[in-house]
């Protein structure tokens, strides 16, 4: 899949809408860093894809809510503030502004979630160019 940077610093297209199921995470690479895209609903959410409490990817884990489950312990992380919301997890993991143009799903890893949680597939258009990610493939299971 190509990807693309957008016209605003920073943000790289990861993946198109419809590559991610409603309710479900998919794994990404941005820049060397793996990223889980997640749908909740039509909104969506970058969170780095490793569990602060083992390094298993936060991907492969379940979606309720604005919530991510890690699939090894349990502990359920803040889709919008990374934070920890039980254990045995205590440290929050990185969140990344995301952004939805069109059929696109765009991140910016130098960049906080956007305050008013605009990345749905309602946002505004916004204009794109070629730049470089890699989508992961893990298993969904």
């Amino acid at each position: 899949m190509s990807a693309v940077a957008s016209g605003e610093t920073g943000l790289v297209r990861v993946c198109s809408v419809a590559d991610v199921a409603p309710e479900t995470a998919l794994a990404v690479e941005v820049d060397g860093t793996d990223v889980a895209i997640v749908r909740t609903g039509d909104r969506f959410y970058a969170i780095a894809d490793e569990c602060s409490h083992a390094a298993v990817p936060l991907s492969e884990g379940d979606v309720e809510g604005c919530t991510l489950e890690c699939y090894l312990h349990g502990s359920r992380f803040d889709l919008r503030t990374g934070e920890p919301l039980g254990l045995p997890a205590t440290e929050p993991v990185p969140v990344y502004r995301c952004r939805v143009s069109g059929d696109d799903v765009l991140v910016d890893l130098g960049a906080a979630p956007d305050p008013d949680d605009t990345a749905s597939t309602g946002a505004a258009p916004t204009t794109t160019s070629a730049a470089g990610t890699t989508p992961r493939t893990l298993s969904q299971e």
